[in-house]
């Protein structure tokens, strides 16, 4: 496939901006690109798609199939956890379109370890790797064991959540066993609807169908700050990769809304044995724990597709999408004529979202505004567009929406000031994926 233009196919069913930031730096390094995900998502004002498929919440998988068919793409690129799930589903049940998958994510016997929390960090500790002490909780008396033998503090986690909505942070044992019972339940159908109705979620009743099993962990609290990796690989080899610890976030089990580049051998090793282990292709994240007495850093969890990270270019490395392509066509990977210069990133809107709070680091940082689509740019800053119909609306009037207050983490190169080092200190374990 030397010199030829790939075929992408971008895969998003959240309202995250990372697709639409992904679409673009595909574009600009040559690919043919199209889009599935939902109506107005932000995907729909980026120029110079092929075609975008509309990710159906009434028929969801039979519309993820109908886009594998009517794209035929080279390559698939997921951008949040629901839909791995699904492309699982399909490369189960499609053998037609199984090459295309493990092409784009890996082969299929990475897939159960992939989506468990509890068999990753197992995989992860069998290839030497430091995580926190993990233990799958099943019952109270689980929770007991773990109390008498570890800490009478933990974080539960439940499979099949993202951005925090899994994770709850136990201080005691009665708050513990509250939060499995309410982690371990599975979706009920009212729950499924208001996510279809209210927050547009194309997957939420296929997810309320078929992901019913809600595995939970408990993880050892560790003191320290969270840190990421993204990474791009092709056939379990890792090609490149950005790893960033967190400046701020939103809330202590939050996505980050800026961060600082770094390298750390270990997170690296990490990334390499993971990715030659499960043979995986395509991107994938790493979420850490960096232990603020050791400097370990302690694998937490993987997110088995695309992060934040994967657009932004480098004095001194390309972009992971560049890598990727590069790869894809058998040539080197080029340096942008205009990279980021800054090393402290605050991801757009997020970081601005956070209000004032947050004023002095974002001057301080690379603001990424995506400046080449004055259009995407503008429709980031709205609120999204199931938010902003009048059934979200009304339902927000009679429950309005819990926002949680931004973390700001010290930082040893003095970019956080100094009033704010009180609140910086944060506790956390267990970061959520991004």
């Amino acid at each position: 496939m030397q010199g030829a233009q790939p075929t992408v196919l971008i895969v998003a069913a959240k309202w995250w901006p990372l697709s639409a930031r992904l679409a673009l730096a595909f574009l600009r390094q040559g690919c043919r690109v199209s889009a599935i995900c939902p109506p107005a998502h932000p995907l729909t004002q980026v120029s110079g798609l092929d075609r975008i498929e509309v990710y159906s919440g009434g028929a969801s998988l039979a519309s993820l199939r109908r886009a594998l068919s009517v794209c035929a793409p080279d390559y698939l690129i997921p951008c949040d956890d629901g839909v791995v799930a699904q492309l699982h589903a399909v490369h189960a049940s499609d053998p037609q379109l199984r090459p295309v998958i493990e092409r784009s994510i890996g082969r299929a016997s990475a897939y159960p370890i992939m989506a468990s929390r509890l068999g990753l960090l197992t995989l992860a500790e069998e290839l030497g790797i430091a995580i926190p002490r993990t233990r799958p909780v099943t019952s109270i008396a689980d929770l007991e064991r773990w109390r008498e033998t570890v800490s009478a503090e933990g974080v539960l986690k439940a499979d099949g959540e993202t951005s925090g909505h899994g994770v709850r942070i136990a201080r005691s044992f009665d708050a513990a066993v509250a939060g499995w019972r309410e982690l371990q339940a599975p979706m009920t159908r009212m729950t499924a609807w208001k996510r279809r109705l209210i927050d547009r979620d194309p997957l939420a009743l296929w997810s309320q169908q078929h992901l019913a099993v809600r595995a939970v962990i408990v993880q050892e609290l560790i003191t320290g700050r969270p840190a990421n990796s993204m990474i791009a690989c092709r056939d379990g080899v890792v090609l490149s990769m950005v790893s960033v610890v967190v400046v701020a976030s939103e809330g202590p089990t939050g996505a980050a809304t800026i961060v600082r580049r770094i390298t750390n051998e270990r997170m690296t090793r990490a990334a390499e044995l993971i990715a030659e282990r499960l043979q995986l292709n395509g991107f994938f994240g790493l979420d850490y724990v960096i232990d603020f007495e050791t400097g370990t850093p302690y694998l937490i969890e993987l997110n088995p597709r695309a992060t934040q990270l994967g657009h932004f270019d480098f004095v001194d490395q390309p972009s992971l999408v560049a890598a990727l392509v590069a790869s894809w066509r058998g040539v080197p990977a080029p340096l942008c004529a205009d990279p980021v210069k800054n090393d402290f990133l605050a991801f757009y809107p997020q970081a601005l979202a956070a209000g004032p709070s947050l004023t002095e680091l974002i001057a301080a940082s690379h603001l990424d505004i995506p400046a080449e689509s004055p259009n995407l740019a503008a429709e980031l800053r709205r609120a999204s567009w199931p938010e902003r119909r009048p059934l979200a609306r009304c339902y927000h009037a009679l429950r309005p929406k819990v926002y949680s207050a931004p973390v700001i983490f010290a930082d040893e190169q003095g970019l956080v000031p100094i009033a704010q080092r009180a609140r910086a200190e944060a506790t956390v374990s267990a970061f959520a994926g991004q």
